[in-house]
């Protein structure tokens, strides 16, 4: 193989690996929607062999993106930098608490790393995020009141969770004194 097919036989495998990962698909599961057998797709996913034409067009048409995604050699750039003044405030609480946005990846696997701040009775309620995500809270200062569906735990400073982002949840602050955590959100 050349290098020029090396690095394509690479973007294909990690292309494919990650879509079917985004949609939750075994490889059976992904063989059976392309109409190949899961024996091409091992090999696609380990950049072995040389897959032909119309394989490549079945895998991306089951996995619902164009041709040219599955083979594009461009990977996003190994660091994706997101300075203070592009952080981006998107919830205020009544009594000044905030919910920042300081960055994220896309597209699915996503990531989300967020600040807040819940002053005194402040409460953040969420609906349901998207079917498999998961986030992870840490408490830096004060005590949050963290519920999700009907289980609910106080999380102190220096303690963190791992809860089901895809039931309704929200964040509380019961105490008298302002709470600061931050929350990373997996949409799996």
């Amino acid at each position: 193989m050349s290098c020029v097919t090396d690095k394509v036989g690479d973007a294909v495998a990690r292309t494919v690996r990650s879509l079917r990962a985004a949609h939750g698909w075994s490889l059976d599961q992904l063989a059976a929607r392309a109409g190949v057998s899961k024996g091409v797709l091992v090999a696609l996913e380990q950049a072995r062999g040389n897959p032909n034409l119309g394989t490549l067009i079945r895998v991306s048409e089951a996995l619902g993106v164009p041709l040219t995604r599955l083979v594009q050699v461009e990977e996003e750039p190994p660091i994706q930098f997101f300075p203070a003044a592009r952080h981006v405030v998107l919830w205020h609480g009544p009594s000044g608490g905030t919910g920042t946005l300081l960055g994220g990846s896309d597209p699915r696997p996503s990531v989300e790393l967020w600040r807040w701040v819940l002053r005194p009775g402040e409460c953040r309620d969420s609906e349901a995020h998207t079917p498999g995500t998961r986030e992870i809270v840490t408490v830096e200062s004060g005590r949050l009141s963290l519920t999700v569906g009907a289980g609910r735990t106080e999380i102190g400073a220096g303690d963190a969770a791992v809860f089901h982002g895809d039931r309704p949840h929200s964040y509380a602050n019961e105490s008298q004194e302002d709470v600061r955590f931050v929350l990373a959100v997996m949409d799996l």
